[in-house]
Order: structure tokens, then sequence, then C-alpha cells
């Protein structure tokens, strides 16, 4: 089973930056997780919410702040919020990328900098894996990529999975570990997904997603998990 580091090593390090990020490659992970916003300048933020105020010193929303003014903000024991491109070469081909897509406006920005990296920087396609809450948003980014994975995020009991994997062709099924049973991840392994399950931080919780061979689980605390699981 893989471990996904979510945001990071966020249960050590401030979420979604590069010490996160770092301390989360030191571990031998299986896979990086992080979420993007747009800013008015048009460009592309690792940062979860879409304002500012729980995880910095400011206030407000992502997508009124240019760049620099982002730079301005403590995003956690003197850490700045990243750019996209920041991270990536962070990793440096090391791990594959989960790129969680949160904000209006990033599916085009996102596919242009992805290409950027297959066409000059020697990344392969399967290094990427670009997941949403929003289907409408993740079938935009698939309609411009169609040969980058993609992750279909649900909340709650996730009911309708198979018909949206059947018509966008969706390389994994992203299911929250309170609602995953047996059965969800059995249909989605007969279609061929894969099923990765977060946030799970609790060791009991890690041995019940293995016994349900689940392909990966999120964590904060990826370490940890690595303790209870066979780790891929």
């Amino acid at each position: 089973m893989q471990i996904i580091a979510h945001r990071g090593a966020s249960g050590y390090k401030p979420e979604n930056t590069i010490s996160s990020f770092t301390k989360a490659l030191s571990m031998g992970i299986d896979m990086i997780e992080l979420d993007v916003h747009l800013t008015a300048d048009g460009k592309l933020v690792v940062i979860h919410d879409e304002t500012v105020d729980r995880t910095t010193d400011g206030t407000g929303h992502v997508a009124d702040y240019n760049f620099d003014q982002l730079r301005t903000l403590d995003a956690g024991r003197g850490q700045q919020i990243p750019l996209l491109s920041e991270v990536i070469d962070l990793v440096n081909k090391r791990v594959p990328i989960n790129i969680e897509l949160k904000g209006e406006g990033t599916a085009q920005p996102l596919a242009d900098l992805i290409q950027q990296y297959l066409d000059d920087k020697g990344w392969t396609e399967d290094l990427f894996v670009v997941s949403s809450f929003d289907l409408d948003l993740l079938a935009e980014f698939a309609q411009l990529m169609p040969y980058i994975h993609t992750g279909a995020l649900y909340e709650g009991e996730p009911l309708r999975f198979l018909a949206y994997a059947r018509s966008k062709h969706t390389y994994s099924a992203n299911f929250n570990s309170v609602f995953v049973t047996n059965k969800e991840v059995y249909r989605a392994h007969q279609r061929g997904l894969m099923v990765y399950v977060y946030t799970v931080n609790d060791g009991d919780e890690a041995e019940r997603m293995e016994e349900l061979h689940v392909d990966g689980i999120f964590s904060d605390y990826p370490d940890k998990m690595a303790r209870y699981v066979s780790h891929a």
C-alpha cells in the first residue's frame, strides 16, 4: 500500500510549505500531495484554503493577492507560501506529485505548467496525478491533458463514482476513510481504478485500509503509518 504525504509531512511541519515537503521526502514516501490556487496575477501557489486566514498571519482570499503580496505572509514558522513550480523542482522526479485543484481557473494554468515540465525538464506523465472534489474542474483538466492521470475526490458516501469513472476515464477514486467499505473498493478495482483514501493518521485505521486492499493512504504522519502497513 502506498503512503502519500498529505500536504507534505503536515503533522510535523506547516502544511503545504517547503519545510513540510522536504520532511516528507526524507521519510521514503511514495507520493506527495498538495493543493493549488491561482493568485490575482495568475501564479499557481500551494495552499489548501481559498483564504489565507487559517494557515498564515494574513487575511483574505488567495485570489485577491498577487504573488509578491502572498510572499510577505508567514505560512508558519517563518515559511512562505510556495509556487507550485518551486515544489516540483524540490521533488525533482523522486516521487510522483498528486496536485489537487482547489481554485477556480486552475485547470489551464496547471496544464500549461505540467507541459513545460514534460517538454523541458525531463518529467514523465506518470509523475503527475491531478485530483479534485470539483469534478467539472477535473473534467476540464482531463480534456486538456487526457494523458495525465486524474483522481476524483469524494467527501461523503461515494454513490456515483463509477458513473463518473466510466465517462471520464479516471485513474483513481479518492475516498474519505470514514465512508470507504469493501464494496466500494471492490467495485473500483473491478473497473480498473486505483483507490486512495484520506486522511489516515491512526494505526488501526491504516491496518483497516490495508485489509480493504486500498492502494494508498494520505497521511499527515507518513512515517508512522508506514509502520502499520505493507509499504509498497
